[in-house]
């Protein structure tokens, strides 16, 4: 998460969240096809768009408004906008680029003292914390300074050295973080750990903002963060959900697959965007923390999870792990589900994996499946 400059809110309507998902790359499906024969197809209808920009990106609320009267339509667009306030105090608490944010005032004294964490944002930190040991550590929020040190040598146009790599190292890793769950409180085992939050927070904030749409009575609606990172609620335009199109991660105009989202959060990560080439090789932009080096077993991750949070800090631990280690904790949690995308060998097309996506979730483009790669 940075500091971005306020934006003001726009409010747009029709067809806006067509429009929305494909200036992200992730259109909504126009229609939808299985292997055999083509399905219902489901087109996006008429809604009302309110957004902002937080955390270095656009919110958008998406909602259905048919037969909807103006006068009730202003009034439902003007309560969204006030729920997304809520991604701008979550950010003044969560950013680490603002001296003056909790978790900056936490990264600051707690590698001296026991700092008392605000409640809820004590729960995330610990849902972190649960998240990067069920994935192995390939999710953990100390992971910052590998992430600022690749940054910076993209930026340069070189590798980093071997002794860069290990004085990140030496200053991550979620067991130097001390969490006491009855006092709520957080102290680092030593100076130079932080924590950062820019691999969950804006999925934390989609639980939050969809969370108080619901308590206001909102029944139907979608909430993007970004490019990536979705949650839905009830259906849209008489489908069983909001229907989002998975890209291509190598020809990003294409659609592979439709995912109907309904009660569920859904994020994708990959590297087919943000990557840069070294004497030939190409590194991605996801740094596994474990050994402070890219990865590139897999070019796609999208994941759905019960909340926007989980699938946001999974979609990175799975890209992370790799295909097999993705698969087995899909499976011993059924509640997760996951597009796993491999990286082609050369000349061969794009083979993705499903993990818990049923036939009435996941939808197959026929043309975009075929794509050949690179």
């Amino acid at each position: 998460m940075t500091d971005p400059a306020p934006n003001r809110r726009d409010f747009l309507s029709g067809r806006a969240a067509q429009e929305e998902l494909r200036r992200h790359g992730e259109k909504l499906a126009d229609g939808l096809h299985d292997d055999d024969e083509p399905s219902p197809e489901p087109s996006a209808g008429p809604t009302i768009r309110v957004a902002t920009t937080a955390m270095a990106c656009e919110f958008a609320v998406l909602l259905n408004s048919d037969g909807t009267p103006q006068l009730q339509s202003t009034a439902e667009a003007w309560a969204a906008s006030d729920v997304l306030d809520f991604a701008h105090h979550l950010e003044d608490q969560m950013t680490v680029y603002r001296d003056n944010s909790e978790l900056a005032d936490i990264n600051r004294r707690a590698h001296a003292e026991a700092v008392p964490v605000e409640s809820k944002l004590f729960q995330l930190l610990c849902k972190a914390r649960d998240i990067a040991h069920e994935t192995e550590h390939a999710f953990d929020p100390t992971s910052g300074p590998c992430i600022k040190l690749w940054r910076e040598c993209r930026e340069a146009n070189r590798l980093p050295t071997a002794e860069e790599i290990q004085s990140c190292l030496d200053r991550s890793g979620i067991d130097n973080v001390e969490f006491d769950e009855s006092a709520e409180t957080v102290r680092y085992a030593k100076a130079g750990i932080e924590l950062n939050l820019g691999g969950i927070g804006k999925g934390y904030a989609l639980d939050v903002v969809a969370n108080e749409l619901t308590e206001q009575g909102f029944e139907s609606f979608l909430v993007s963060g970004g490019h990536s990172s979705l949650i839905a609620r009830g259906g849209h335009n008489g489908h069983a959900g909001w229907p989002v199109g998975i890209r291509n991660p190598l020809f990003p105009t294409e659609r592979l697959a439709t995912i109907l989202l309904c009660d569920r959060a859904l994020s994708t990560s990959g590297s087919g965007v943000q990557h840069f080439r070294h004497e030939g090789k190409r590194y991605g932009h996801i740094v596994d923390p474990r050994t402070g080096w890219p990865v590139d077993e897999l070019v796609s991750v999208t994941v759905l999870a019960p909340t926007a949070a989980e699938a946001d800090a999974l979609s990175t631990a799975f890209f992370v792990l790799g295909l097999e280690k993705a698969q087995a904790y899909c499976d011993n949690r059924r509640n997760v589900g996951a597009w796993l995308i491999p990286s082609p060998q050369r000349g061969r097309t794009l083979r993705p994996v499903r993990c818990n996506l049923p036939d009435e979730v996941l939808f197959l483009n026929p043309a975009g499946s075929a794509t050949e790669s690179e």
